[in-house]
């Protein structure tokens, strides 16, 4: 068969359609994103979609499962705790037809609030875990892990991490197989998940773990490489590449790619071999824990810590002390913090916001989140999906049990971020009856993770015409009487609004609309902004929008044209009327 380079992300895709998959869902979160952006190619034969949230995906993969067919759902880390509920009782049901759920780990939290190490679910929930280290292997054991969801009735656990998810490797491509689907039958002994049925799904669920254990220490994703018998290492995942490089060539290697359970006889076989064990892992000591509390000696975390995602060269210099070699090139690296782009419609509402000491802002997680770093400085709290409403209404209560009766507290989402978890916080506020300003950020899209489509945009992952959900009907249907929405990049509309929402007598709340500039499917034509520098006083004033277009020369403004979408937030600010559209 041809070769083709792809990156891991890609290989999961392609190994769900080689694997017969049906129905997949998800909801977009960097670094698994790729994974569902590759499916609708193969729309033909395998539906897949954008669900509002990784609970609904999860659940919604888990019902295909039910009805007999394999099923696909993909999160990144952070989403798996978002998606635990169904989880967890779905490792007790058992599953109908495969069911395989990829968790896109991201050590150093390179897009991510933190490095959380989600191999400790698939021990929690008690189900089959398995860990591809490239791209051959992504498609390759995904295959397997629904050969292994079935075989042992049980969710697997596809666990990769950003490396692994990112990078290409080359990767032999084979044929979609169908496995046949049975009929369905209700099954409630099985299905329904009373206290009585859980009760006894649980023995089951622990006899089905012996079994896959037994059976993993013959897997051929288990793999032994035997050199010699000074040095073994066991490894898994992107950790395994790393040691390859690292450790010298007579090292032998136990490569895991079922990580749990641990097929503990295998690597009491394979430690009794060598003379001093290594355990090489990411993150936290998850392998090595267990391998130490089977009584066999290993050496790992000591050596390699406990934070951050490794490469050859940290791995070398922690296990042998052999510093990496540099070169001073006599020049320093000029740091780029990321920025909102030029012409994000977020950026006028966070202008606003900036210039009132008073106002508290819970923001949430999205592009906007960069509406907290200078010059902008307007947000006091960013906390995970959702919760821009609802730590703002804790904020609220607190001040107002304290007496700060002077803080003025909004709570602050994208349209995206509102479909996934805010509508519960918008309720919450109204039911509740919190001095909170609600914002939704609506720019028509999910931005932070690419631009993939939510249930507001009008479009479906396949591409196909969606209905449009609009979020003031949404905030009206729940009691918020007065809903203003403003377009953010009109400065004074925009400071209206803020003082109109504060003085309304009913509920009251924002929506800051206007669409992202990088859609492609909408045109937007407007004329770039410059600087007429006779009238330019140097105040640098247009600095304080935070736009990488804007910048000082000379003393004087300066707006580069290669960046600059003429959004015209920098010329609204300008006091001498020195930044004016081309013609």
């Amino acid at each position: 068969m041809e070769k083709f380079l792809l990156s891991g992300n890609e290989a999961i895709a392609r190994g769900a359609f080689e694997a017969g998959v049906k129905v997949a869902s998800a909801y977009p979160g960097t670094p698994s994103t790729e994974i569902f952006e590759n499916l609708p190619q193969y729309k033909d034969v395998l539906y897949s979609e954008w669900a509002p949230n990784e609970k609904v995906a999860t659940e919604v993969a888990y019902g295909a499962s039910l009805a007999g067919v394999r099923s696909l759902t993909a999160m990144k880390h952070v989403g798996v705790n978002v998606a635990a509920d169904p989880i967890f009782t779905a490792a007790y049901n058992g599953v109908g037809g495969g069911f395989v759920i990829v968790s896109a780990d991201d050590p150093s939290m390179h897009s991510s609030q933190n490095e959380q190490d989600n191999r400790h679910y698939a021990k929690a929930a008690k189900m089959a875990m398995v860990e591809p280290s490239d791209s051959q292997e992504c498609k390759d054991f995904l295959k397997a892990a629904y050969e292994i969801s079935e075989k042992f009735d049980t969710p697997v656990l596809f666990r990769t991490t950003t490396r692994v998810a990112h990078s290409k490797s080359l990767v032999t491509l084979g044929e979609r197989q169908e496995p046949p689907v049975p009929v369905y039958k209700r099954n409630v002994r099985k299905n329904v998940c009373t206290p009585a049925n859980a009760y006894l799904n649980h023995p089951k669920v622990e006899e089905n773990l012996k079994a896959l254990e037994k059976w993993a220490c013959t897997s051929p994703l288990n793999r032994v490489e035997m050199a010699g018998a000074a040095v073994g290492v066991i490894s898994a995942s992107i950790a395994y590449e790393y040691a390859k490089e690292v450790f010298p060539a007579d090292a032998s290697f136990l490569k895991l790619g079922i990580t749990n359970p641990l097929p503990m006889d295998l690597i009491r076989d394979f430690a009794a071999k060598v003379e001093k064990l290594y355990v090489i892992e990411e993150l936290d000591p998850f392998m090595e824990e267990q391998i130490k509390a089977a009584g066999i000696p290993c050496t790992g975390k000591e050596l390699t810590g406990l934070m951050y995602e490794m490469n050859p060269e940290i791995l070398r210099e922690r296990l042998f002390g052999i510093k990496p070699e540099t070169v001073d090139v006599g020049v320093s690296a000029v740091s780029r913090p990321p920025v909102l782009c030029p012409g994000c419609p977020h950026r006028g509402f966070f202008y606003t916001m900036s210039h009132h000491k008073d106002f508290v802002v819970a923001g949430d997680i999205g592009c906007y989140t960069l509406g907290a770093a200078p010059p902008l400085s307007a947000i006091d709290s960013v906390i995970c999906m959702g919760g821009g409403f609802t730590v703002a209404m804790g904020m609220a209560k607190a001040f107002a049990a304290t007496g700060q009766t002077d803080k003025k507290v909004f709570g602050v989402m994208g349209d995206s971020t509102f479909f996934h978890s805010g509508m519960t916080g918008a309720a919450e506020i109204i039911y509740n009856k919190g001095s909170v300003i609600p914002v939704v950020l609506d720019n028509h899209i999910t931005g932070m993770t690419g631009h993939q489509d939510n249930p507001g945009s009008g479009y479906t992952l396949q591409g196909e015409m969606a209905e449009s959900l609009k979020i003031e009907d949404i905030l009206r249907s729940y009691g918020y009487e007065h809903v203003i929405i403003v377009d953010p990049q009109d400065l004074k509309a925009m400071e209206a609004a803020v003082q109109e929402a504060l003085a309304s007598q009913v509920p009251a709340a924002i929506i800051a609309r206007r669409p992202c500039l990088l859609i492609k499917r909408i045109r937007h034509e407007n004329g770039l902004c410059k600087v007429n520098t006779d009238k330019c006083i140097g105040c640098r004033k247009c600095l304080s929008v935070g736009c990488p277009a804007v910048s000082v020369t000379d003393r004087k403004a300066a707006i580069d044209p290669l960046q600059c979408v003429g959004c015209t937030v920098c010329a609204q600010v300008c006091p001498m009327g020195a930044i004016e559209k081309e013609a």
